[in-house]
């Protein structure tokens, strides 16, 4: 990853979107089947904010191959 210019405090930013992604799928998950009780407002942003990511992060993932 040495000047690959795509990371942060030597993370690279497609692992940290990974990350991200996979903890808006749980909370996702959770707040479908009601484990976590939200409004659905909530769950439906979080939707959007992990398909934007997701999409940000599959983008940088061609790209940076």
């Amino acid at each position: 990853m040495e000047g690959d210019g795509m990371a942060i405090g030597g993370i690279s930013i497609i692992l940290i979107l990974g990350i991200v992604n996979f903890l808006l799928l749980l909370f996702q998950l959770a707040t479908g089947l009601r484990w976590i009780k939200v409004r659905f407002g909530v769950h439906k942003k979080t939707g959007i904010l992990l398909f934007i990511t997701a999409a940000i992060h599959g983008l940088l993932g061609l790209l940076a191959n």
